[in-house]
Protein backbone atom coordinates (compact mmCIF):
# COMPACT_ATOMS: atom_id res chain seq x y z
CA UNK A 1 0.00 0.00 0.00
CA UNK A 2 1.51 3.46 -1.09
CA UNK A 3 1.94 6.54 1.84
CA UNK A 4 -0.34 8.35 -0.64
CA UNK A 5 -3.96 8.13 -0.12
CA UNK A 6 -5.46 10.36 -2.59
CA UNK A 7 -3.93 11.97 -5.92
CA UNK A 8 -5.53 15.31 -7.20
CA UNK A 9 -5.50 15.78 -10.67
CA UNK A 10 -5.62 18.69 -12.54
CA UNK A 11 -7.98 18.31 -15.91
CA UNK A 12 -7.42 20.16 -19.00
CA UNK A 13 -3.89 19.51 -20.26
CA UNK A 14 -2.92 17.13 -17.43
CA UNK A 15 -5.40 14.13 -17.90
CA UNK A 16 -7.73 15.98 -20.49
CA UNK A 17 -6.35 17.05 -24.10
CA UNK A 18 -6.11 20.59 -24.86
CA UNK A 19 -4.20 21.56 -28.14
CA UNK A 20 -4.56 25.28 -27.06
CA UNK A 21 -8.25 25.43 -27.02
CA UNK A 22 -8.25 26.86 -23.68
CA UNK A 23 -6.24 29.64 -24.49
CA UNK A 24 -7.77 30.58 -27.76
CA UNK A 25 -11.14 30.30 -25.70
CA UNK A 26 -9.52 33.12 -23.39
CA UNK A 27 -8.36 35.08 -26.33
CA UNK A 28 -11.01 35.48 -27.97
CA UNK A 29 -13.28 36.42 -24.80
CA UNK A 30 -10.56 39.20 -24.50
CA UNK A 31 -10.54 40.06 -28.00
CA UNK A 32 -14.73 40.39 -27.70
CA UNK A 33 -14.07 43.40 -25.22
CA UNK A 34 -11.55 45.20 -26.94
CA UNK A 35 -8.11 43.39 -25.78
CA UNK A 36 -5.49 41.90 -27.71
CA UNK A 37 -3.79 39.49 -25.52
CA UNK A 38 -1.11 37.46 -26.18
CA UNK A 39 -0.86 33.40 -25.73
CA UNK A 40 2.17 33.91 -23.60
CA UNK A 41 0.41 36.22 -21.78
CA UNK A 42 -2.29 33.95 -21.39
CA UNK A 43 -0.33 30.87 -20.65
CA UNK A 44 0.92 32.53 -17.27
CA UNK A 45 -2.14 32.38 -15.98
CA UNK A 46 -3.65 29.24 -16.87
CA UNK A 47 -4.71 26.90 -13.51
CA UNK A 48 -5.90 30.16 -12.27
CA UNK A 49 -9.74 29.92 -11.09
CA UNK A 50 -10.49 32.22 -14.60
CA UNK A 51 -12.03 35.83 -12.84
CA UNK A 52 -8.79 35.43 -11.41
CA UNK A 53 -6.97 34.74 -14.17
CA UNK A 54 -8.61 38.09 -15.99
CA UNK A 55 -8.37 40.39 -13.28
CA UNK A 56 -4.41 39.70 -13.70
CA UNK A 57 -4.32 39.91 -17.24
CA UNK A 58 -6.77 43.34 -17.09
CA UNK A 59 -4.38 44.59 -14.32
CA UNK A 60 -1.13 44.29 -16.58
CA UNK A 61 -3.36 46.19 -19.66
CA UNK A 62 -6.02 48.45 -17.99
CA UNK A 63 -5.43 48.29 -14.60
CA UNK A 64 -7.32 52.10 -14.60
CA UNK A 65 -10.31 51.14 -15.82
CA UNK A 66 -13.27 52.59 -14.83
CA UNK A 67 -15.31 49.15 -13.90
CA UNK A 68 -13.03 47.11 -13.71
CA UNK A 69 -15.33 44.51 -11.97
CA UNK A 70 -18.18 44.31 -14.41
CA UNK A 71 -15.60 44.05 -17.21
CA UNK A 72 -14.00 40.99 -15.27
CA UNK A 73 -17.61 39.45 -15.14
CA UNK A 74 -18.23 40.27 -18.91
CA UNK A 75 -15.28 38.71 -20.36
CA UNK A 76 -15.37 35.84 -18.00
CA UNK A 77 -19.08 35.13 -19.26
CA UNK A 78 -17.63 35.22 -23.09
CA UNK A 79 -15.22 32.75 -22.04
CA UNK A 80 -17.65 30.74 -20.35
CA UNK A 81 -19.99 30.56 -23.56
CA UNK A 82 -16.99 29.85 -25.53
CA UNK A 83 -15.65 26.98 -23.77
CA UNK A 84 -18.86 25.52 -23.21
CA UNK A 85 -19.72 25.50 -27.01
CA UNK A 86 -16.14 24.17 -27.49
CA UNK A 87 -16.54 21.32 -25.51
CA UNK A 88 -20.14 20.44 -26.12
CA UNK A 89 -19.06 20.43 -29.97
CA UNK A 90 -15.68 18.84 -30.15
CA UNK A 91 -15.69 15.76 -31.42
CA UNK A 92 -11.71 15.51 -31.07
CA UNK A 93 -12.06 15.88 -27.53
CA UNK A 94 -10.21 12.46 -25.49
CA UNK A 95 -8.64 11.53 -22.52
CA UNK A 96 -4.91 12.35 -22.53
CA UNK A 97 -2.94 9.16 -23.57
CA UNK A 98 -2.85 6.68 -20.25
CA UNK A 99 -4.60 9.08 -18.09
CA UNK A 100 -7.22 6.18 -17.47
CA UNK A 101 -4.78 3.35 -17.42
CA UNK A 102 -3.24 5.33 -14.51
CA UNK A 103 -6.30 6.05 -12.68
CA UNK A 104 -6.77 2.24 -12.73
CA UNK A 105 -3.96 1.26 -11.85
CA UNK A 106 -3.92 4.12 -9.08
CA UNK A 107 -7.15 2.49 -7.79
CA UNK A 108 -5.72 -1.24 -7.99
CA UNK A 109 -2.85 0.24 -4.90
CA UNK A 110 -6.34 1.27 -2.53
CA UNK A 111 -5.68 5.28 -3.74
CA UNK A 112 -8.72 7.31 -4.03
CA UNK A 113 -8.60 9.42 -7.48
CA UNK A 114 -10.22 13.11 -7.42
CA UNK A 115 -10.09 15.94 -10.19
CA UNK A 116 -9.63 19.87 -9.62
CA UNK A 117 -9.79 22.54 -11.93
CA UNK A 118 -9.60 26.43 -12.29
CA UNK A 119 -12.89 25.98 -14.75
CA UNK A 120 -16.68 26.98 -13.16
CA UNK A 121 -18.51 23.55 -12.53
CA UNK A 122 -20.94 24.14 -15.51
CA UNK A 123 -17.44 23.78 -17.59
CA UNK A 124 -16.36 21.04 -16.11
CA UNK A 125 -19.80 19.33 -16.26
CA UNK A 126 -19.97 19.52 -19.62
CA UNK A 127 -16.29 17.85 -19.79
CA UNK A 128 -17.42 15.41 -17.65
CA UNK A 129 -20.00 14.46 -19.97
CA UNK A 130 -18.95 14.38 -22.97
CA UNK A 131 -16.25 12.04 -21.72
CA UNK A 132 -18.55 9.92 -19.79
CA UNK A 133 -16.70 10.55 -16.48
CA UNK A 134 -19.86 11.61 -15.07
CA UNK A 135 -20.87 8.25 -14.55
CA UNK A 136 -17.87 6.12 -14.26
CA UNK A 137 -16.38 4.72 -10.53
CA UNK A 138 -12.73 5.63 -11.07
CA UNK A 139 -13.07 9.13 -10.32
CA UNK A 140 -13.89 9.54 -6.26
CA UNK A 141 -14.37 13.36 -6.71
CA UNK A 142 -14.78 16.56 -8.94
CA UNK A 143 -14.49 20.02 -7.99
CA UNK A 144 -14.40 23.25 -9.74
CA UNK A 145 -12.78 26.86 -9.11
CA UNK A 146 -16.60 28.15 -8.12
CA UNK A 147 -17.34 25.59 -5.68
CA UNK A 148 -15.20 26.89 -3.07
CA UNK A 149 -14.41 30.50 -1.34
CA UNK A 150 -10.64 30.54 -3.31
CA UNK A 151 -9.24 28.69 -6.27
CA UNK A 152 -5.57 28.22 -7.00
CA UNK A 153 -2.81 29.10 -5.74
CA UNK A 154 -4.91 28.52 -2.85
CA UNK A 155 -5.41 25.32 -0.84
CA UNK A 156 -9.08 25.33 -0.36
CA UNK A 157 -10.49 22.43 -3.35
CA UNK A 158 -7.63 20.38 -2.02
CA UNK A 159 -8.86 20.50 1.49
CA UNK A 160 -12.07 20.22 0.24
CA UNK A 161 -11.83 17.13 -1.53
CA UNK A 162 -10.20 15.53 1.39
CA UNK A 163 -13.11 16.57 3.64
CA UNK A 164 -15.58 14.99 1.37
CA UNK A 165 -13.28 11.50 1.01
CA UNK A 166 -12.33 11.44 4.65
CA UNK A 167 -8.72 11.46 4.44
CA UNK A 168 -6.80 13.65 6.97
CA UNK A 169 -3.43 13.80 6.21
CA UNK A 170 -2.07 16.09 3.74
CA UNK A 171 1.03 14.60 3.74
CA UNK A 172 -0.77 11.67 2.30
CA UNK A 173 -1.68 13.28 -0.74
CA UNK A 174 -0.48 13.74 -4.35
CA UNK A 175 -1.09 17.18 -6.82
CA UNK A 176 -0.67 16.52 -10.04
CA UNK A 177 -1.30 19.31 -12.59
CA UNK A 178 0.69 20.94 -16.07
CA UNK A 179 1.14 24.48 -14.60
CA UNK A 180 2.64 26.47 -12.41
CA UNK A 181 -0.19 27.34 -9.97
CA UNK A 182 -0.56 23.96 -9.36
CA UNK A 183 2.42 23.16 -8.42
CA UNK A 184 2.00 26.13 -5.81
CA UNK A 185 -1.41 24.84 -5.11
CA UNK A 186 0.59 21.67 -3.89
CA UNK A 187 2.60 23.43 -1.61
CA UNK A 188 0.79 26.10 0.00
CA UNK A 189 -2.16 22.95 0.77
CA UNK A 190 0.92 21.09 2.09
CA UNK A 191 0.93 18.09 -0.45
CA UNK A 192 3.27 15.06 0.69
CA UNK A 193 4.01 14.30 -3.39
CA UNK A 194 4.06 17.43 -6.12
CA UNK A 195 3.77 16.06 -9.74
CA UNK A 196 4.20 18.45 -13.10
CA UNK A 197 3.40 17.30 -16.49
CA UNK A 198 4.74 18.73 -19.77
CA UNK A 199 1.72 17.69 -21.76
CA UNK A 200 -0.26 21.26 -21.03
CA UNK A 201 0.63 24.88 -21.00
CA UNK A 202 4.34 25.05 -19.93
CA UNK A 203 7.36 23.18 -20.97
CA UNK A 204 9.81 21.65 -18.37
CA UNK A 205 12.01 24.57 -18.70
CA UNK A 206 9.29 26.47 -17.59
CA UNK A 207 8.34 24.35 -14.97
CA UNK A 208 11.06 23.77 -13.23
CA UNK A 209 11.24 27.58 -12.07
CA UNK A 210 8.92 26.39 -9.89
CA UNK A 211 10.31 23.40 -8.17
CA UNK A 212 7.40 20.68 -7.92
CA UNK A 213 9.04 17.28 -6.44
CA UNK A 214 9.04 15.43 -10.43
CA UNK A 215 8.29 16.33 -13.56
CA UNK A 216 7.07 14.00 -16.14
CA UNK A 217 6.02 13.78 -19.86
CA UNK A 218 3.64 11.05 -19.71
CA UNK A 219 1.34 10.31 -16.76
CA UNK A 220 2.06 6.44 -17.77
CA UNK A 221 5.25 8.02 -15.72
CA UNK A 222 3.24 8.36 -12.57
CA UNK A 223 2.45 5.27 -11.20
CA UNK A 224 6.09 4.41 -10.09
CA UNK A 225 6.60 7.36 -8.07
CA UNK A 226 4.22 6.28 -5.75
CA UNK A 227 5.18 3.35 -4.34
Amino acid sequence: MSDIQLVVFDIAGTTVSDKGDVARAFIDACKKHGYDVAVEEVNKVMGFRKKEAIKILLEKFDAEHEDLNELIEKIHEAFLQNMISFYENDTDLQPLPYAQETFSILKQKGIRIALNTGFTKAITDTILKKLNWDTNDIIDHVISSDEVPLGRPHPHMIRSIMDSLGIEEIKRVAKVGDTQVDIQEGRNSGCGLVVSVTTGAYSRVELEKYDPDFIIDSLKELPALIQ
